[in-house]
């Protein structure tokens, strides 16, 4: 992992600073990361989402929240991506076997974003994973904490 995610703590006072953060954050990814989002309703977990898979050259007009679907898979030139929303589902493990989290995680190339990822409280991930917490809604300043752990 980069340094850049050791821990780092940021704070973004506009949404176009959390975009920035997640392009940020994505120019640095090469491929196997798992990122873990948590925050509230509005935190701005898919706007940092669009800014990571912006920098990974994907179209954000094409980037929406998974709320209903669970999962969206973007596929780039380089790998694919999933982008995991856990609101919906209830805590636990059953919350990774709805998604097909284990099959999700056996392509080592693939880049896999879950938000509401504290509901994944029992999986243990294999290596290294990227949490990154955000905190603030409405036009509140945003702090975000992103911490490398295994």
């Amino acid at each position: 992992m980069p340094a850049f995610f050791m821990t780092s703590t940021y704070t973004t006072a506009t949404p176009e600073d959390t975009f920035a953060l997640g392009e940020e954050i994505g120019a640095s990814l090469t491929g196997g990361e798992v990122l873990l989002l948590s925050g509230g309703l509005g935190a701005g977990k898919t706007l940092l989402t669009k800014g990571i898979l912006n920098a990974l050259d994907y179209d954000v007009e094409e980037v929406t929240s998974p709320s209903f679907t669970l999962v969206n898979l973007y596929k780039t030139e380089a790998r694919d991506i999933y982008h995991i929303d856990l609101w919906r589902l209830d805590d636990g493990r059953s919350s990774a076997s709805a998604v097909g989290l284990e099959e999700i995680l056996d392509d080592a190339e693939a880049i896999v974003i879950i938000e509401w990822a504290e509901k994944l409280k029992d999986f243990h991930f294999p290596g290294k994973f990227l949490r990154i917490m955000i905190e603030g809604d409405g036009e509140d300043p945003r702090k975000i904490v992103v911490s490398s752990e295994s």
